[in-house]
This record gives structure tokens, C-alpha cells and sequence, in this order.
């Protein structure tokens, strides 16, 4: 476990002093400051962030960014509460509120429809998004997320980090979470050390409100089967967060799921087939691409 999570804390720790290929931005949603980078021409790609991550930590170390960015205008936001946003302290300036940013960062660079591509709890975010505005959305890609029912257990974690985080302990309880079951469980000093990397570079207070939010992100079953948006489901085959994603597609119109071989939660993001088949997807969906063909069918 802990060789899996090292190269993630280690590019949480360096992702404040790593040199940005595109500009910052900033704008104000609703009194928040949110941070946002821009790069690339295109159909626009907005990219969400997970749990503890940011843009450089998500998206621009692993090269995901620059890769989508060559044939995509791509902005990639910094959550509330995580990277060089605004992070306050109360639960309920988070949940729904995290994705009303995604929206008004839309208005603010007017974009009518974007592709929406989350990781982890971006990936959760992405799935509420398209429930609630599927008129603003071109396609959605969940990336090690899936689907569970309002009440649960397996969510019963999330007050159990939320108090972790506020008494120093760190995110004990979120590693035990998403470490595969066939591996041996992280062990004290594996967690302290993780720990330490990730604090490095965010807010426990923060970070503690913002995962008690994110139970406000249910989507409900009927959703998921009225669904209308083409959605792109990736998950690792070691990731325990697939049977959310197996539940989802049981219930899901109008959904893709790939399964990544030999990755787990923390590997699946950074493996080269993960933009390998969002890249793919994208341009199956493609509006442009699909007006050429209708074009050509017409002549």
C-alpha cells in the first residue's frame, strides 16, 4: 500500500512549487475564490479533481492535461477546500455547493455544454452534475466512482475520516478504505507517513467538512435510468470502489464501463490506458464529429 500511495503524497508535497504549462485564474463563485487553469482549443473538457488531490496532482503531473489539451480547450479547477481555492470550514459551504462552482465556472467562461471528466470524488461530483444539469453537460467520465444507495453502510466511513481529520489523526480511514482487498492492510507507520506527505499541502479542517458534504451528493436510482448523457465509467479492477461502479451499471442507461487490469484506486488515474480510452470516448461523442458525418451522409 504504501509503495502505491507514495508517488501520489509525494506529488501532493511538490505540487505547490511545480511549474504550471498553463495559466492561473481565478473567479469568484459565490464569495469563493476558485482556482482554475486553461489550455488548449476545442470543444471544452472540464476535469474534477478527487479527495486531497488538485489540478498539478490529478491532471498536469500525470500528463493527463497536456495530452487532452492538444485537441481540447481543457479547464481544470482546484475544488473548494483543496489546491489554491478557498477552503472553508463549514460542511455546509460543500456538497452541492462544489458543484454549483462547476457550473458557474461554466457561466463564467461562457460554455453552454462541456465533456465533464471527474476522478474519485470528482467522479461523485461528475455523477450529481448530470443529475441535476444534463443540459449542461456533452459527455461525463467517472473515474474511480461509482454508484451506492442515500444510506449506505459502506458510507458510514466518511463520519468516522471527517473526525480523524479534525483531531490531527489525518485520513487513516479513507486509506484503510481503498486499499485492495488483496493486499495486506496498511499498517501504522505506512498510514503516519502518508499522512504527513498529504498534510503537507492541505487543511484537515477543510478537507473534514468537505467529505461530511459529500453526503449530500446521493443520486437517486431513477436517475441513473432516465439517464440521457453518454457516461464513461473507469475503474481500476483492484479498486474496492468498483462494486459501486457494478451497481451502476446494472441500473445506468446509456453507460460505458472499462476496467482497468492490475490497478487499484491510487494506479488507475495514471495508467496509460485510463486516457487512452477517455480520449476515445471523447471522440465517439463528439459533436463536431458527429455533424461532419451527417454532413457527409447528406451529400
Amino acid at each position: 500500500m504504501l509503495r502505491r500511495m507514495l508517488p501520489v503524497v509525494v506529488l501532493c508535497a511538490l505540487a505547490a512549487t511545480t511549474a504550471r504549462a498553463a495559466e492561473d485564474h481565478y473567479f469568484d463563485s459565490d464569495g469563493v475564490k476558485i482556482h482554475y487553469v486553461v489550455e488548449g482549443e476545442g470543444e471544452p473538457v472540464i476535469l474534477i479533481h478527487g479527495f486531497t488531490a488538485s489540478v498539478p496532482v490529478q491532471w498536469q503531473l500525470p500528463g493527463i492535461f497536456s495530452k487532452l489539451s492538444s485537441d481540447y480547450r481543457v479547464i481544470a479547477l482546484d475544488n473548494r477546500g483543496h489546491g489554491r481555492s478557498d477552503k472553508p470550514h463549514d460542511t455546509a459551504d460543500y456538497g452541492a455547493n462544489m458543484v454549483d462552482d462547476v457550473i458557474r465556472l461554466m457561466d463564467h467562461l461562457k460554455i453552454e455544454k462541456a465533456h465533464i471528466v471527474g476522478y474519485s470524488m470528482g467522479g461523485f461530483m461528475t455523477g450529481y452534475l448530470i443529475s441535476q444539469h444534463p443540459d449542461r453537460v456533452l459527455t461525463a467520465t467517472m473515474g474511480g466512482a461509482g454508484w451506492s444507495e442515500k444510506d449506505d453502510p459502506r458510507l458510514d466511513f466518511i463520519e468516522d475520516l471527517a473526525q480523524s481529520l479534525e483531531s490531527g489523526k489525518g485520513i487513516g480511514p479513507l486509506i484503510e478504505q481503498l486499499a485492495p482487498e488483496d493486499a495486506p492492510p496498511p499498517t501504522e507507520e505506512q498510514i503516519k507517513a502518508i499522512n504527513g506527505m498529504l498534510m503537507l499541502t492541505n487543511d484537515p479542517k477543510a478537507l473534514a467538512a468537505c467529505i461530511r458534504g459529500m453526503k449530500g451528493l446521493a443520486v437517486p436510482e431513477q436517475s441513473l435510468k432516465s439517464n440521457q448523457v453518454p457516461v464513461l465509467a473507469i475503474i481500476g479492477q483492484r479498486d474496492p470502489l468498483k462494486a459501486g461502479v457494478d451497481e451502476m451499471a446494472a441500473r445506468m442507461t446509456n453507460l460505458k464501463v472499462c476496467v482497468i487490469d492490475g490497478t487499484d484506486h491510487m494506479t488507475c488515474f495514471a495508467h496509460p490506458r485510463f486516457i487512452k480510452d477517455l480520449k476515445e470516448f471523447l471522440a465517439n461523442h463528439s459533436p463536431a464529429k458527429a455533424k461532419t458525418a451527417s454532413a457527409a451522409g447528406g451529400n
